[in-house]
C-alpha cells in the first residue's frame, strides 16, 4: 500500500508575491476541500475540475489555525447545521463559518490564540483549547457551558473520545483523558520526551495516536497503554490523523509524509517538498489525505496498492478506478475497471465486492469479466464483512445484507444504533446470524437473524460480566448449533451458544491472554493468537461436552516462528495468514487432518472418522473425535476414542451408558457426562423416571434436591434417607438437617426393602422400554 500525492505547481494562498504557510484544511465532500492561510483566504478546491476558487477574504486580523466541519450525518440522518464550519484564530477567538464564507458567529474564546477546536461526534458541543491553557466547552451555537481544564500552559491538540464523553488533550510533555462528567476520574500519563504537538482519538477502534518535538509518533489504547512507538524522524511530528474508518493514519513532518497501519508500523514514506505539513485531513470514505503546507501548497494523497488475497487470487488497486486480479496458479491476469474510485473490497468465499462512490460491484471468482452491479444509497460504505450466502454492508445510515445476486435480504435495526463507530472486531457475520457488540453497553452482543433483520429467539441478548473487545460466529454447521466466541478486556477467550432457546446462555473459557481470534471458513476451527503463540482450537465445542478434555484438542505453534505482536489475517482452509508487528506477512498452517475429520463427523461418516485417527495417530485427532462422537450420541465411535486416548474412567461410564434399559435414562446419563445436571434431570422427570432422577442427585451428594424431589412425588423418601445416613456414617459425622431430622422420625431404614423397590423401578424401566420397542416395530411409520 502506498500514496500517490499530488502538488499543483504554484501555491494558490500567496498574499501579494509572499507565500504563505498553510494553517487547516478540511474536506467537505469527498471532491472539495477547503484550506485557510495567512494570506487571509479560504480557498474551496474541486477535485473533479481541478478548480481553485476564493470563498472568502477574511479581515486582516483573522491568522486562521485550525477548522473543522460541522458533523454532517449523525446515526444516519443527516444534520440540518451540516454546512458551517470552526475557524479558530490567533486573536483567541473562533468563528463559526457557513459554506458561503459568511462568518455566522465570532466568540471571544481565549486569551491569545486559540490552538485547536473540535466539534463533537454528534454536533451537540464544541471544544477549544488555547494559548492561556484553558479548555472550554461550548454548545454548537457558540454559548459557553463550562470550562473543562486550567492547565496554566498551552494547549496544542484537543480530541473527543469515541462517545464524546471525554476529552483527551496535550500538556507539555504529557496527555490528559478528562471525562466531562466532575466526579470522574481523570487520567494522565508521561507520553513523549519533548512537547506533545498533535494528538487524535479514533472513534472506531478507539485508539489515540499522538506526535510531539521529540520526533516520534505513538498509539496507545484508551486506558493509555502504550502499542507502538516510532523510531525518531528527523524532523518533529507536526501534524497527525486518523482515517475514519480506523484502518490506517497518516503523519507529517518537514518534507515528509508517511502511511501508517493502525498497529503503528509503516506502509509508505513520501518525500514532497512542502516544508513543515501543518495539518491533515482525510475524506469521508478513508481513501484520500489532504495536507496544509509550510511553502503555501495544499497536497493532495490517494491510497493505492492494496492487496486482497483468497486461496489462488491476489487483488491489487493499481489505480483508483483500476484492480488487478491475478491468478498464482497459472499467472492469468485480469484487469477489473470500475465507474467510480473504489471505497472498500473485500474478498472471501470465491466472491469479490467492491463498494465504490455510488454502486457496489459483486464478481465471482470464476468470471470476473461480468460482475453484477448495484447502486447504493449512502455512498460511504466503512466495512464489508462476507459470509458463504451473503455479504453485509456498513455505511453512515446503517447496516445493509445482499444476496452476491444482489437483493437485500434484511436491514438490522436496534436502539442507539451508531453504524459509524462499527469495525470487524465489534460485528461478525455468518450464514444465518448477525453478532454486534451494543456501543451503548460494551458487556452485551446482539443477535439478529439475517433473513428477517429481527432479534434471534427470544430476543434476549449476550450479557458478559466484562466489556468485550471482539466478537466472531462460526462459520459452519446449521443454525441451532451456532457458537460465539469472544474476547473481553482481561483477553480471556469464551465460547457461548447463540441460540439457546429460552434457556441460560451457557458460556464457557476457553483460553487466557488471547489477542485476536479467526474462525476457519471451511469448518468450526478457531485460531488465535494466545500468549504471542498461534493456537489452533480444533473442536471448541468440546467445552460443552467434555471440557476436561480441552488440552488435549489444542494445536500450539512455535512462538518462535513470529516476532512480537501478529495479528491474525485471514483463515482459509489449512493457511493462516499472520501480519506481524513490523508489518511483515507471515504464514502458518495447521493439518489437513482437522477440517477432514469435522467433514466426517459432519456427514455421520463415523468409521471413516476413525480409520482417519488410526491413520494419523495423533492424541489431539482422537480427543476431537471423541467429543465429537458423543455431542452425536454416537457411544460406540465415543468408546473407542477415549479408550485411543487413555480415558478409562469414560470408557466404563460409556459402557454404562450403554447398558442403561431405556433411551431417556441413556439420554440423561449423556447429559450428566457433559455436566448439564439440571437437563439430565429434567429429561428424567418428564420420561416419569422419578426414582432415576432423585438417584441422580444422591450420586452427585444434591442431598437437599433428592429429599425436595422424594417429597414432591411421594415416593423413595426412605430411599434418600437411607443414603444419607451411609453417607453419614461413612465419615462419623451426625444429621443436623433440620429437613431431614424431620422426614426421618420414625421411618426405620429398611435395606432389603429399598433394594427391592429399586429393582422393582429398574424392571419398570425395562418392561417400558420393550413395550416401546414392540409398538416402533409394528407402526415403523
Amino acid at each position: 500500500m502506498r500514496l500517490k500525492t499530488t502538488v499543483q505547481k504554484e501555491p494558490k494562498h500567496i498574499l501579494i508575491h509572499c507565500i504563505d504557510l498553510v494553517s487547516c484544511l478540511g474536506w467537505t465532500t469527498a471532491d472539495e476541500l477547503y484550506s485557510c492561510s495567512d494570506d487571509h483566504q479560504i480557498l474551496k478546491w474541486n477535485l473533479v475540475n481541478n478548480e481553485t476558487n476564493v470563498v472568502v477574504k477574511l479581515s486582516e486580523d483573522i491568522y486562521p489555525l485550525d477548522m473543522h466541519w460541522f458533523p454532517k450525518t449523525v446515526g444516519g440522518k443527516r444534520q440540518t447545521q451540516a454546512e458551517i464550519f470552526v475557524l479558530t484564530s490567533t486573536d483567541g477567538k473562533f468563528h463559526l463559518v457557513s459554506k458561503m464564507g459568511r462568518i455566522e458567529k465570532s466568540v471571544d474564546a481565549h486569551k491569545g490564540a486559540v490552538l485547536a477546536g473540535r466539534w463533537n461526534y454528534d454536533g451537540t458541543a464544541l471544544v477549544t483549547a488555547g494559548e492561556d491553557g484553558l479548555i472550554k466547552i461550548w454548545s454548537k451555537v457558540g454559548m459557553l457551558r463550562s470550562t473543562l481544564a486550567n492547565q496554566g500552559s498551552p494547549v496544542y491538540s484537543v480530541a473527543w473520545g469515541p462517545d464524546s464523553d471525554r476529552i483527551l488533550y496535550t500538556s507539555g510533555v504529557q496527555l490528559t483523558i478528562k471525562p466531562l462528567q466532575p466526579s470522574a476520574k481523570v487520567m494522565q500519563w508521561k507520553a513523549h520526551d519533548g512537547l506533545v504537538l498533535k494528538v487524535d482519538w479514533n472513534s472506531v477502534n478507539s485508539l489515540i495516536l499522538s506526535g510531539g518535538e521529540d520526533c516520534k509518533y505513538k498509539v496507545w489504547d484508551s486506558f493509555g497503554r502504550l502499542l507502538h512507538s516510532s523510531s525518531p524522524h528527523d524532523y518533529p511530528v507536526t501534524s497527525l490523523s486518523w482515517a475514519p474508518d480506523g484502518e490506517m493514519f497518516a503523519v507529517g513532518s518537514f518534507n515528509t509524509l508517511r502511511l501508517c497501519d493502525k498497529t503503528g508500523w509503516s506502509y509508505a514514506v513520501e518525500k514532497p517538498h512542502t516544508g513543515s505539513l501543518f495539518s491533515l485531513a482525510w475524506s469521508a470514505d478513508s481513501t484520500q489525505l489532504a495536507g496544509a503546507c509550510g511553502n503555501g501548497h495544499v497536497i493532495f494523497a490517494h491510497v493505492l496498492e492494496q492487496c486482497w488475497e483468497w486461496k489462488n487470487f491476489v487483488i491489487t488497486l493499481t489505480k483508483r478506478r483500476s484492480m488487478q486480479v491475478t491468478n498464482v496458479m497459472n499467472d492469468a491476469v485480469d484487469i477489473l475497471e470500475l465507474r467510480d474510485p473504489v471505497i472498500k473490497a473485500s474478498l472471501a468465499f470465491a466472491h469479490l465486492v467492491v463498494a465504490t462512490s455510488l454502486q457496489c460491484y459483486v464478481y465471482s471468482s470464476r468470471n470476473w469479466n461480468t460482475p453484477l452491479i448495484f447502486d447504493l444509497k449512502e455512498g460511504t460504505v466503512s466495512l464489508i464483512l462476507q459470509a458463504e450466502k451473503h455479504f453485509l454492508l456498513v455505511d453512515g445510515a446503517g447496516l445493509y445484507v445482499f444476496s452476491y445476486e444482489g437483493r437485500l435480504i434484511s436491514s438490522p435495526k436496534f436502539l442507539d444504533m451508531r453504524a459509524d463507530s462499527l469495525n470487524a472486531q465489534v460485528i461478525s457475520l455468518c450464514d444465518d446470524t448477525i453478532a454486534i457488540r451494543d456501543n451503548r453497553d460494551e458487556k452485551v452482543i446482539l443477535f439478529f437473524d439475517v433473513l428477517t433483520g429481527k432479534a434471534v429467539g427470544d430476543g434476549n441478548p449476550l450479557t458478559h460480566k466484562l466489556e468485550v473487545v471482539e466478537i466472531a460466529l462460526d462459520q459452519c454447521g446449521p443454525a441451532t448449533d451456532r457458537k460465539i466466541a469472544l474476547i473481553d478486556k482481561n483477553r480471556d477467550l469464551y465460547l457461548a451458544s447463540v441460540r439457546h432457546f429460552g434457556r441460560e446462555t451457557k458460556i464457557c473459557k476457553i483460553g487466557t491472554m488471547v489477542d485476536n481470534i479467526a474462525w476457519n471458513d471451511a469448518a468450526n476451527i478457531l485460531c488465535g493468537i494466545q500468549d504471542n503463540q498461534l493456537t489452533v482450537w480444533c473442536y471448541p465445542s468440546v467445552v460443552f461436552t467434555d471440557k476436561d478434555l480441552l488440552p488435549k484438542t489444542l494445536h500450539i505453534r512455535d512462538s518462535s516462528e513470529f516476532n512480537s505482536a501478529p495479528r491474525i489475517l485471514n483463515f482459509s482452509g489449512t493457511k493462516v495468514t499472520l501480519r506481524q508487528g513490523d508489518g511483515s506477512l507471515v504464514y502458518s498452517s495447521v493439518p489437513p487432518y482437522i477440517a477432514l475429520l469435522h467433514e466426517y463427523c459432519s456427514s455421520a461418516r463415523w468409521e471413516d472418522a476413525l480409520c482417519l485417527c488410526r491413520l494419523v495417530k495423533d492424541q489431539s485427532l482422537w480427543a476431537c473425535l471423541a467429543s465429537m462422537a458423543m455431542a452425536n450420541r454416537e457411544l460406540t465411535t465415543a468408546e473407542m476414542a477415549y479408550g485411543a486416548i487413555g480415558e478409562l474412567p469414560r470408557v466404563e461410564y460409556i459402557s454404562m451408558i450403554k447398558e442403561q434399559p431405556s433411551k431417556e435414562s441413556a439420554l440423561a446419563h449423556m447429559l450428566l457426562f457433559s455436566g448439564q445436571v439440571q437437563e439430565a434431570e429434567s429429561a428424567l422427570l418428564q420420561a416419569g423416571l422419578i426414582y432415576q432422577a432423585i438417584q441422580v442427585n444422591i450420586d452427585l451428594f444434591n442431598w437437599e434436591r433428592a429429599l425436595e424431589l422424594a417429597v414432591k412425588h411421594k415416593t423413595h423418601v426412605d430411599t434418600v434417607l437411607a443414603y444419607r445416613e451411609k453417607f453419614l456414617q461413612k465419615f462419623g459425622k451426625k444429621e443436623t438437617n433440620k429437613r431431614f431430622l424431620h422426614y426421618s422420625e420414625g421411618v426405620d431404614v429398611d435395606w432389603e426393602n429399598i433394594r427391592a423397590k429399586i429393582e422393582m423401578e429398574l424392571s419398570k424401566e425395562r418392561e417400558k422400554a420393550a413395550n416401546a420397542s414392540v409398538r416402533i416395530s409394528q407402526n415403523p411409520s
